[in-house]
C-alpha cells in the first residue's frame, strides 16, 4: 500500500527499566521489507496491561528485549502481508487482535498440546519484540485472532490478554456449576472479567478488593459476596464463611501480591484448586506442606492462552456475556475520549496510566486510542 507512512508515534522503552518515552518518528517497516508469515497491522486501540508495568520497569526474573515498543493487546487492521505467505488465514483489510503471545512454532511438544504460550520459539509482544503501543505493528498471520464483527474494538482489546488468560484460568480449574470460586483482586483489569466468565460458567464468586468503586463494580457484575481486604482483619475465616463456612473450591489469583497466594492455599476446602495467575516478580508461594498434602489441594500455574482460547474468549464476549468495564485515553494526546468515567484519573497520556497501575487505583481498565 502507497499510503504506509515511514514514520509513526510510538511508545518506547529505551532500555531496562527507564521511563516509556513518546517517539514521533519511530519507523514503520514497510510491505517489502514484510518475511513471510509475517503481517502489518494498522492500530486502532490497545489495552494496558499491569505486565506492561513489569516490562517497563524490569523487575521480572525475565528481561524484556529494549529498546522495545511496548503493548500487547492491540487490535487493528492487515494492511499488508508478507509475499510468499502459504495459505495466509487473513486478508487485507481484515480486523484482527495481537495478544502476548506473539508467535509459536506451532509443531514442538508443548504447541502440539495446545500450550502455545510454553513454546520454547515463543516471541512475546511488547517483551521480546515490539508491541502496540504504536500506530502500526508487524505481528504474525498464524497468531493474530480475527474480531467478532459485533465486538467493539476498545472491549475486544482487553478481552485478548486479561479476559483470554482469566478465561483459561477457570477453564481448566476443574470448578463445577454451583461451586464457590475466589478472586483476589477481583475489581482490577483481570479481576472484574474472570467474575463475568466465572458467572458465566455457572460458579459462585467471592470478590476480593479493596474500596467502594471496586465493591460497586464486582457486585454489579455479579459476585456474591464482596470481602474488603484492607478491612477485614481475618482473610482466611472471611473466604470460609462465605463459602458456606467450609471454604472454596477455586481461587483464581490474577494480584501480584504474594498474600494471595499464601492465603488461598488456607482458605479452600479440601480437594480444592488455586489457579496461579498473576505473576509477581520476586515473590514466592509459601504453603504448609502438610495441610496442602492432608487437603489434597491441587496448585496449577496458568499462563495466558493459546489461539483456541482467545477465539472463545472473545466470542462469549460478543454475545454480550462479557462486559469489558473500560475507559479510553489518548496514547499520547491530551484529548480525553471517555466511555466510563473512574474517579482520580487526571491525566490522559500512557505514563498517567502506568502510574494509577502501579497505585492500584484502576478499577476496569484503561484503553489507548491511537493517533489518526
Amino acid at each position: 500500500m502507497s499510503n504506509i507512512p515511514t514514520t509513526q508515534t510510538a511508545a518506547v522503552v529505551p532500555f531496562h527499566g527507564a521511563d516509556l518515552e513518546i517517539r514521533n518518528d519511530h519507523p514503520v517497516r514497510q510491505p517489502s521489507e514484510l518475511a513471510p508469515g509475517e503481517c502489518l497491522i494498522k492500530l486502532y486501540c490497545t489495552g494496558v496491561c499491569h505486565t506492561d508495568l513489569h516490562a517497563s520497569h524490569d523487575d521480572w526474573p525475565l528481561h524484556a528485549t529494549t529498546p522495545l515498543v511496548g503493548g500487547h493487546e492491540g487490535v487493528g487492521e492487515v494492511v499488508a502481508i508478507g509475499a510468499n505467505t502459504g495459505e495466509c488465514p487473513v486478508k487485507i483489510g481484515d480486523r484482527v487482535g495481537i495478544k502476548w503471545l506473539a508467535y509459536s512454532c506451532l509443531n514442538c511438544e508443548q504447541c502440539r498440546n495446545g500450550r502455545e504460550q510454553n513454546c520454547p520459539k515463543a516471541k512475546l509482544s511488547g517483551f521480546s519484540v515490539d508491541g502496540t503501543f504504536a500506530q502500526y505493528t508487524v505481528s504474525y498471520v498464524y497468531h493474530v485472532t480475527p474480531i467478532p464483527n459485533n465486538l467493539d474494538s476498545s472491549a475486544a482489546a482487553s478481552i485478548l490478554c486479561a479476559g483470554v488468560t482469566v478465561y483459561r484460568a477457570l477453564k481448566y480449574s476443574g470448578a463445577k456449576i454451583g461451586e464457590w470460586v475466589v478472586l483476589p483482586g477481583a475489581g482490577g483489569g483481570l479481576g472484574h472479567l474472570a467474575i463475568q466468565y466465572a458467572v458465566n460458567m455457572g460458579l459462585r464468586v467471592v470478590a476480593i478488593d479493596t474500596g467502594l468503586e471496586k465493591k460497586n463494580l464486582c457486585l454489579e457484575l455479579g459476585a456474591e459476596k464482596w470481602i474488603d481486604f484492607q478491612q477485614e482483619k481475618d482473610i482466611v475465616q472471611a473466604v470460609r464463611d462465605a463459602c458456606d463456612g467450609e471454604g472454596a473450591h477455586c481461587a483464581v489469583v490474577t494480584t501480584a501480591s504474594p498474600s494471595g497466594y499464601t492465603q488461598a492455599v488456607d482458605y479452600l476446602r479440601p480437594g480444592g484448586t488455586l489457579m496461579a495467575v498473576g505473576l509477581p516478580g520476586e515473590a514466592k508461594l509459601e504453603a504448609s506442606i502438610f495441610f496442602t498434602v492432608f487437603k489434597s489441594i491441587n496448585i496449577l500455574g496458568s499462563y495466558v492462552g493459546n489461539r483456541q482460547d482467545a477465539v472463545e474468549a472473545l466470542e462469549i464476549a460478543s454475545r454480550g456475556k462479557v462486559v469489558v468495564k473500560y475507559e479510553c485515553k489518548g496514547l499520547s494526546d491530551p484529548q480525553r475520549v471517555s466511555r466510563l468515567r473512574w474517579s482520580g484519573h487526571t491525566a490522559d497520556t500512557i505514563h498517567s496510566v502506568y502510574d494509577a497501575l502501579a497505585q492500584g487505583k484502576v478499577a476496569g481498565r484503561i484503553v489507548l486510542e491511537m493517533p489518526k
